[in-house]
């Protein structure tokens, strides 16, 4: 039977309930694994901005470009603007070690200012699904991502799984930084 990988970076919902948004995230080693070589990350932030403020930051597209690490040059290559909802679908441009590649993905689910989720439809990965939580909380929001993924070449593309998890950790790392100081 295999285990399904889980990665929380931030903090659970009732420390982060205490916490106006997360600082430098920690990760949480709890682990496990589903079939098939999917693996899940989770990150919590709680923003201490109401959700209705907090919902239409993360549904604009263009602003991922500003919570991604810049030595990703990651660019949205879609014609702006980019009206959101179930179909929607984004091209971007990135690059990671030297290597140049496009993204595509695809809202798949779509309900402001409760939730979202994207899901790669062509790109560096087998399975990438994305969804975005928003949880109002008095007068701020306890925002997870929760990212299930699968490597390409499964099972013998888990060999770079380490290498993999721990890239995604530290740009999630990188986005709670920026999110709490454009947000905070």
């Amino acid at each position: 039977m295999e285990r399904m990988r889980r990665a929380t970076i931030g903090v659970g919902e009732s420390a982060a309930r205490r916490t106006p948004l997360i600082g430098p995230p920690t990760v949480d080693a709890r682990a496990a694994r589903e079939p098939g070589g999917i693996h899940v990350l989770q990150a919590v932030a709680r923003i201490a901005r109401p959700r209705d403020e907090v919902f239409p930051f993360f549904a604009d597209a263009r602003n991922l470009e500003h919570i991604t690490p810049p030595e990703l040059h990651f660019r949205i290559v879609t014609p702006g603007p980019i009206e959101m909802g179930v179909g929607t679908r984004i091209d971007y441009r990135l690059g990671l070690w030297g290597a140049r590649f496009g993204w595509m993905t695809e809202i798949t689910a779509w309900d402001p200012p409760h939730t979202f989720t994207d899901t790669q439809l062509q790109g560096p990965y087998h399975t990438w699904i994305h969804r975005h939580d928003f949880e109002a909380d008095g007068d701020a929001t306890v925002m997870t991502d929760e990212v299930r993924y699968r490597l390409p070449l499964w099972p013998l593309g888990d060999v770079a799984l380490p290498v993999v998890a721990r890239q995604l950790r530290r740009i999630f790392r990188h986005r709670a930084r920026v999110i709490e100081e454009l947000l905070g």
